[in-house]
Formats: structure tokens, C-alpha cells, sequence
């Protein structure tokens, strides 16, 4: 009996050039597929309370794109011992801002407690969504200075209302909550909504973080999003 043996279906070619070429190939599709999917919209609920990160350093996942944002030590926060602070006191335009990296969400369930802390120019804070960048985003804050909670869309750096609603100055801390579905946004103070608008102005998915403006300085703990 006679055995033939044939080649196998594949092998490395010999030739180092073309072996090289090949595996920069595959490198750069599989660039591509994360680029491809790098814009879908993420699902599930996920939660930040920063009691397991560093004091005096931002937290990990999290990328400052104006101002200055650390996690301190916050025996008041809802569950001790730290919380996320903005220290900067920046000049009046400034809109401090910080992104969790890599979120992508489009209909969104946000949820964050607030505490401001100091500032004379502004004072507090708060939520922002569907983020293309530092420039482009949806904002929804509360100013005890000035006892309001008002909802913007902020374009190439420019802010626009889109809601505002009266809210008494109180201290300590209190709890900011953002929904939007489609193009439906409605907003909450202490678990009792006092906003909704609809706008049409960033309609894919983004990422989320949190705001303040000028030199309000504020520490915030629990975010919290849901949707996709």
C-alpha cells in the first residue's frame, strides 16, 4: 500500500517580507473592528463611589478635560470615607469637566450625589451626557448660588438653556438624576423631577461625566448610569 502525504491547506511563507506584510495586515483589520465598535452604545447599569481609589489623585477611568479633580477624604459623604472633588478655582468661563473614558451611551439613566463646597463666582455642579468631547455634551446642574437647576446643551464651547427650574439653596448633600430616551430629556432634584425639554442637538451615543463651572468647588459620590 502506497501513503501520499499532501501539503497542508496553509503554512507561513517562507519570504520574511510577505510573512511580515501579512501580520501588519491583520493588525490593521482588527483596528479597524475597534474603531467599528468603539461608537456602540453600552448597556447595563454601572456604578463609581470612589471609596477604593487614592486619595489626591483622579480616579482611575476617568479623564480631566478642564479643572482640577481628585478623590478626598469626605466622612459626610453617603458612604464614607471619600468622594470626588473639584478644587479648581477657575475663572468665570471655564467649564470644568471630567469623562469617565471609553462610556458610550445614548438613552441614559444618570444618577449622582452632590455636595458643593465652596465658590464665589458659581457653586455646584453636575451631570453630563452623550459627550462627543470637551465642546459637545448635555449638562444638567445645580447652583445653590444662585437657586437653580438648569439644563444646557454645550456646542463647540458654546452653552445654550434649554430648561431652568427654581430650587432653594440647602446644604449638604443632594441627589441629581438626568433621564433621556430618544430625544426626551427629564431632569430630578431629591428624587422629584423638575425638568423636561426635548432636543434634537446630539442624538448618538456619548460619554458621561460630571461638571462644574468656574470656581465651584464640589465633591460628588455614587454615580451611577443605566441605559444603552
Amino acid at each position: 500500500m502506497k501513503w501520499i502525504i499532501s501539503d497542508p491547506p496553509y503554512r507561513v511563507p517562507d519570504d520574511p517580507e510577505r510573512s511580515t506584510s501579512m501580520i501588519k495586515g491583520l493588525i490593521g483589520i482588527f483596528g479597524i473592528l475597534l474603531l467599528a465598535t468603539s461608537g456602540l452604545a453600552q448597556s447595563g447599569p454601572k456604578s463609581w463611589n470612589f471609596d477604593s481609589e487614592t486619595a489626591g489623585k483622579p480616579p482611575s477611568g476617568f479623564t480631566t478635560m478642564a479643572g482640577e479633580w481628585k478623590v478626598v477624604a469626605d466622612p459626610t459623604a453617603p458612604s464614607q470615607p471619600k468622594a470626588l472633588a473639584q478644587l479648581a478655582k477657575s475663572s468665570g468661563s471655564t467649564f470644568n469637566l471630567i469623562l469617565i473614558a471609553g462610556t458610550s451611551y445614548k438613552d441614559i439613566d444618570l444618577t449622582v450625589s452632590m455636595k458643593s463646597v465652596a465658590g464665589t463666582e458659581d457653586q455646584g455642579g453636575g451631570l453630563v451626557w452623550r459627550a462627543k468631547d470637551g465642546k459637545n455634551y448635555y449638562v444638567a446642574r445645580y447652583n445653590p448660588l444662585e437657586d437653580n437647576y438648569n439644563l444646557y446643551k454645550v456646542k463647540n464651547g458654546n452653552r445654550s438653556k434649554l430648561g431652568s427650574a427654581t430650587i432653594k439653596s440647602a446644604p449638604g448633600w443632594h441627589a441629581l438624576r438626568v433621564t433621556m430616551r430618544g430625544n426626551r430629556i427629564e431632569v430630578y432634584f431629591d428624587r422629584k423631577k423638575v425638568l423636561d425639554a426635548e432636543d434634537a442637538t446630539f442624538t448618538e451615543p456619548g460619554g458621561i461625566g460630571l461638571w462644574t463651572k468656574s470656581d465651584a468647588q464640589t465633591h460628588f459620590y455614587g454615580l451611577t448610569v443605566g441605559g444603552d
